[in-house]
């Protein structure tokens, strides 16, 4: 049966810049060369997939699944200097819109794959995250940017991605739809059954329009979501940001993952 909303759920206005601080980062990290797609889903089809004590965060009744490819860059612990080879890799992941009983918006990945194995083993066996294993490129060719993914362990084998993007001008001033898709401050997850939240905090993203060449994916269906049956509703592309995880809330509590 689809979700209903919690009696307290009342959710916290969409901010461009952070609403929390994290003065003692227990994770670094950067985000570069973002390409996010968009499509509007039905919420009965998202709520199932959301974990207990959330539901889909909707506007305008409709709530989204975002494909995001992407290059992850230097992931450190606390204040220490972020790893180059193993903490530098591509990825893409399958995300859902959320939002808790504290009001709180968040993410739910559905999907992350990512081209280290080490790290996707430890995310997996202590965050119990969704990596997979998979093949991964990002490639530039002027002003179009390109990102493979074709996912090896654990399955479903033969999922995969290709996405090819032409960057545009820089946006001066997104769309409330453009800031409820990507400026989101915190990650819902359970961890041995128990409802997480993360927070993190970075600078105000910098969004380019950006037109769809090419998008041949199967990650979505394979993260339990309808196939999308029209294009997506939005494209984007971000240069990156740096972004610092905090300190998980007490009560839900949380853990820090890439």
């Amino acid at each position: 049966m689809p979700k209903t909303p919690p009696p307290s759920a009342n959710p916290e206005p969409v901010t461009a810049d952070p609403p929390r601080t994290a003065d003692r980062p227990l994770l670094t990290q950067s985000w570069l060369d973002l390409a996010f797609l968009h499509w509007a889903v039905d919420p009965a089809d998202a709520a199932p997939l959301l974990p207990p004590g959330t539901v889909p965060d909707t506007r305008d009744g409709v709530t989204y699944v975002g494909l995001v490819a992407f290059r992850m860059h230097k992931v450190g612990w606390f204040r220490l200097p972020g790893v180059p080879y193993l903490g530098s890799f591509p990825e893409t992941n399958v995300r859902l819109y959320s939002v808790d009983a504290q009001g709180r918006r968040g993410v739910v990945f559905r999907s992350l794959d990512a081209a280290r194995l080490i790290p996707v083993a430890v995310a997996r066996s202590v965050f119990r995250l969704p990596y997979a294993w998979s093949r991964m490129t990002v490639r530039h060719d002027g002003d179009t940017v390109t990102y493979t993914s074709a996912r090896r362990l654990p399955g479903p084998r033969g999922a995969h991605s290709r996405i090819s993007v032409r960057v545009g001008e820089r946006i001066g001033n997104p769309t409330a739809l453009e800031h409820f898709l990507t400026a989101r401050w915190g990650m819902h997850s359970t961890f041995f059954g128990r409802p997480l939240y993360l927070p993190n905090t970075h600078p105000r993203w910098p969004l380019h329009r950006a037109e769809l060449l090419a998008c041949d994916e199967t990650l979505v269906t394979a993260a339990g979501l309808p196939a999308p049956a029209d294009p997506p509703v939005s494209v984007l592309y971000s240069p990156g940001v740096p972004v610092r995880f905090g300190p998980p809330p007490r009560r839900p509590g949380g853990i820090p993952t890439p």
